[in-house]
């Protein structure tokens, strides 16, 4: 019996005692399963939680997923960030209203053709969903295994992910896919964790590591640096006229595509700057105050940030601006969380 055959029973064993409590593991569907992968997909558990009971809650099949309107779903994913998962999650359930009847397809060579879905989220809905013996391999799953081979390969190689699919497709456990899936994706994320030294004294499969045997499991996963982040200075504009707040829609391409946002300008403007900005929005400045500094952080930019609240005059028409009740925020008008603390400074003003 293989090494990976051997880890089989007491991983099942130890997941079952130790699963943690999460609600999509309830009342286990196809589409709960797709729903919650895509929402965890570079997002904590503990920040999807309620994210994830709202949406279902609001969308609670492919159905009305399908239908839903674009500004009520970003609304619905309002600060969980990558909003194109969203964009992607609406395209696919058209697609399987359209192709499929409704119902998610359950190979993963079908489930692979649908926007946002790739070899992971595949594998993982048709194991958990459906029972498939198919591998569902992420960076927790690495972690485990190249603990466990002392391998000291470069995870971020796509090869090296080909290789652990087809080594855990060799021994899934027939009948127990999800549960063995679950339970490998539940070590790494707990036990076999990212954040600091690998607890390997409570794992189970700790008289099967050779990583541990070695003492080089701390040392794993291998992984290439990553290009450092681009920087970007930018000035907000939290523009007021009476008790309205404007707000203006981003481009459709590009960082944030599509959304909401307060108005904001390349650079870090002084106040003379700002007032020239504003003015170039055709609008005239009565009053301006500095709401200081703030700094967001998205995979490949920081934004380094400044912001200023300027009360303005009647608006002229066509300065691209919307102008809202700002208790609309909550409901209709999807803002990234980038432009919150400004929200903030503003309401403390």
């Amino acid at each position: 019996m293989s090494r990976l055959e051997q880890i089989v029973e007491p991983l099942l064993a130890w997941y079952e005692k130790n699963a943690r409590d999460l609600p999509w593991r309830h009342g286990v569907t196809p589409y709960r399963v797709w729903i919650s992968e895509i929402m965890l997909q570079q997002t904590r558990v503990e920040a999807v939680k309620g994210y994830f009971e709202r949406f279902m809650q609001a969308l609670p099949d492919v159905e009305s997923l399908s239908s839903v309107e674009e500004k009520r779903l970003l609304k619905l994913w309002e600060g969980l960030g990558y909003y194109s998962r969203a964009r992607n999650l609406k395209r696919a359930a058209a697609l399987i209203m359209e192709r499929y009847g409704g119902a998610l397809p359950r190979s993963c060579d079908e489930l692979l053709k649908l926007p946002g879905i790739g070899p992971y989220t595949a594998g993982a809905i048709a194991s958990i969903a459906y029972g498939l013996a198919e591998p569902a391999v992420d960076g927790n799953v690495l972690r485990v295994l190249t603990r466990l081979e002392d391998d000291h390969s470069d995870i971020a190689d796509a090869a090296v992910k080909r290789a652990a699919e087809k080594k855990l497709r060799a021994v899934i456990p027939q009948g127990r896919a999800g549960a063995f899936n679950s339970a490998m994706m539940e070590l790494g994320a707990t036990i076999c964790g990212p954040n600091g030294p690998p607890e390997c004294l409570c794992c189970p499969l700790r008289p099967l590591c050779i990583g541990y045997a070695n003492g080089t499991a701390g040392d794993l996963p291998v992984k290439a640096a990553k290009k450092p982040r681009r920087i970007e200075e930018r000035t907000v504009l939290v523009l007021t006229r009476d008790a309205l707040l404007a707000v203006r829609r981003r481009p459709a391409r590009g960082l944030l595509a599509g959304m909401w946002e307060l108005p904001s300008v390349e650079g870090r403007l002084d106040d003379t700057k700002v007032i020239e900005a504003v003015r170039g929005f055709g609008l005239a400045p009565l009053r301006i105050a500095p709401l200081g500094d703030a700094k967001h952080i998205f995979t490949h930019v920081e934004w380094h940030m400044t912001g200023w609240r300027v009360t303005v005059e009647e608006p002229l028409e066509k300065e691209g601006l919307e102008w809202i009740d700002p208790r609309r925020l909550q409901s209709d008008y999807p803002l990234p969380s980038a432009f919150r603390a400004y929200l903030t400074l503003w309401e403390q003003l």
